[in-house]
């Protein structure tokens, strides 16, 4: 029988399988079922920074009164209502920790450098047992360079590392001129994994109805193939851990993230396709490529994958596409 207990982050799981960020980890129920099914851990839900100080500040606007003037009372209420938003997430996680037995990976979405870096210290009081940072952002406006995103992103990341000492981990998107070395960058400032990748939300127009609609919520089959290229080629040149997010739909390609390196591998639009069952069909099809390898443990299926990717990937890529296309140019 194929061990399938592996490390992410420094936390012990039982097997590769998280189940990421997303509606699925909103709710006691959702999670509870997840880890009956075999879920190795859990990303909850996501705090999007944006939600939290929208909120902050209509509380601030409806609930003052006649003490608005009153800065004793200002610093309480700001407290007050801190504490108010983190009050379910605590009581989410304790309820995990009391009826189930897997790390519990918090998550928060943000974008700017402020004052909601205490919200991960919040976090880690609540008893979450790593924490990951979405930097989700989509460089929309024309005035602001690569370097101020870059530099924002690197200052959230060192802020939260000073006040919390849980495992940090940072979900990155793949648009990136110098993907790898922003990854070695956040290797250096202590991060202990790296995710690949957050996906993003992707709009539409309803020509019917005159109106910007959403487009494909879930991820496709295909789309797992820039996390397998980046995880083989950077797992040799950092120290981090690494996560694989995104179009885990098979047991093959979840065998696969393993291959290439994969530290963890978290899935979400298989799971809300296909039921919480579907996690036992991913963890039985990954336990038998294991036996036809003749792999006994993670271990020795990172070894053996390492076989399979040339230390310098880049020539590696290129080599393959030259093979593979180049015999049928004119």
């Amino acid at each position: 029988m194929a061990d399938l207990k592996t490390k992410y982050l420094g936390l012990e799981l039982k097997n590769p399988l998280l189940i990421g960020s997303s509606g699925l980890t909103g709710s006691i129920d959702s999670i509870l079922k997840m880890v009956d099914f075999g879920a190795g851990g859990v990303v909850l839900k996501s705090l999007f920074e944006e939600e939290i100080i929208l909120e902050h500040e209509k509380n601030m606007k409806e609930k003052l009164g006649s003490q608005e003037s009153n800065l004793e009372f200002l610093d309480y209420f700001d407290y007050q209502l801190k504490e108010n938003t983190f009050k379910k997430q605590r009581e989410l996680i304790d309820e995990i920790k009391s009826k189930a037995d897997v790390p519990v990976i918090a998550s928060i979405n943000c974008y700017s450098v402020g004052e909601w870096f205490s919200y991960a210290k919040l976090l880690e009081d609540a008893g979450a047992d790593a924490l990951e940072l979405n930097l989700y952002r989509i460089p929309s406006k024309i005035n602001v360079s690569a370097e101020e995103i870059l530099k924002g992103y690197f200052e959230i990341v060192k802020r939260v590392k000073e006040h919390v000492k849980i495992p940090v981990s940072v979900k990155l998107s793949p648009y990136f001129t110098d993907l790898g070395n922003i990854v070695s960058q956040f290797d250096l400032l202590g991060v202990d994994g790296i995710v690949m990748f957050n996906r993003f939300y992707s709009p539409d127009i309803d020509l019917e109805n005159d109106r910007i609609a959403s487009g494909p919520v879930y991820s496709s089959p295909n789309d797992y193939t820039d996390s397998l290229r980046w995880i083989a080629m950077l797992k040799e040149q950092v120290t981090c851990d690494l996560s694989a997010s995104g179009g885990v739909h098979t047991p093959d390609t979840f065998f696969k993230m393993l291959l290439a390196g994969a530290n963890s591998v978290q899935v979400v639009s298989a799971i809300y396709k296909n039921g919480s069952g579907y996690i036992r069909d991913l963890l039985s099809g990954v336990e038998k490529w294991m036996e036809k390898k003749q792999l006994a443990n993670i271990d020795e299926v990172h070894r053996f994958g390492r076989k399979l990717v040339p230390n310098h990937g880049e020539v590696f890529e290129r080599a393959q596409f030259m093979k593979y296309f180049g015999q049928h140019q004119q």
